[in-house]
């Protein structure tokens, strides 16, 4: 789902820079669910099939009575062309509404970037990246994503810890190394895509507290809406798509509840238990 949902931010969580292309037939293979994944991009999905996208797969699946199969392939340049367009797979779990390298279903969710920062230090009840007591701090950012421009309008990016946002997960978790940075006290806070900050900042270690950026009034917005990606002109495909997120929306919730995923409804207000 897309991990930054600029046009840079984009490629990380959803991956691919190519070109979108048209006058495509309806290629899907009816008879298996095929489903285009990283294989190492937890909370969203891995080869072990523990991420979210891994079990709204299977309930996808489950409602279209047939098996489900993987092409894995990391979210990267390239990743839409050597699966979705490569015809290997025929829809991608998560990927953000608006793109036109893809044709979107409807929206199954929509989150919002969060600021992630231990209790008791100084920061509690910080809402906005504008916030006064930010401004001393060392505050972890991944490059190129939209909280990084905000953070530049501010005045916050000269004691700023930049991390990367095109990586291998299958070698490199920038967020889990900002997660321990902030756990550490190497810097204060961190503002991380909310699936993720939301995921990590309850694992492995100290709870941290995971604040959704909600009321900035600068910059590009923070909150995006995610969506199944399919090819383009596979319109029945999507039709079918959106029957089953309609249809199975409260399980979808739940789903990403039970990993941490901030959800925000269509007034941008906090989802806190799963939709009817």
């Amino acid at each position: 789902m897309l991990w930054v949902l600029c046009a840079a931010a984009l490629l990380f969580i959803l991956g691919g820079a190519e070109a979108a292309e048209t006058g495509r037939a309806d290629l899907v293979n009816r008879e298996v669910l095929r489903v285009c994944s990283d294989p190492a991009n937890l909370p969203f999905s891995n080869e072990a099939r523990q991420g979210f996208e891994n079990k709204i797969a299977e309930l996808v699946a489950g409602e279209l009575k047939i098996p489900l199969e993987y092409t894995w392939f990391p979210q990267a340049t390239g990743f839409v062309r050597q699966t979705l367009f490569a015809k290997r797979c025929d829809v991608i779990i998560g990927y953000a509404q608006g793109d036109e390298l893809v044709l979107n279903t409807n929206a199954y969710y929509r989150s919002t970037y969060v600021l992630v920062y231990r209790q008791g230090q100084g920061l509690d009840g910080v809402s906005t990246l504008a916030d006064e007591r930010l401004k001393a701090k060392h505050i972890g950012i991944v490059a190129g994503t939209p909280p990084a421009s905000v953070m530049a309008m501010l005045g916050l990016m000269e004691k700023a810890k930049p991390y990367p946002l095109v990586v291998d997960r299958r070698y490199e978790s920038p967020a889990e190394r900002m997660i321990a940075d902030i756990r550490s006290g190497e810097i204060d806070a961190g503002i991380l895509w909310g699936p993720i900050g939301g995921y990590f900042a309850s694992r492995d270690g100290e709870a941290l507290t995971v604040t959704p950026l909600l009321k900035e009034t600068m910059g590009p917005r923070m909150a995006y809406r995610i969506t199944f990606g399919v090819r383009n002109q596979e319109d029945d495909w999507k039709h079918r798509l959106n029957e089953i997120i309609a249809k199975r929306q409260g399980d979808m919730d739940a789903i990403l509840l039970d990993y941490g995923v901030p959800l925000l409804d269509e007034e941008m207000k906090p989802i806190t238990s799963p939709r009817r």
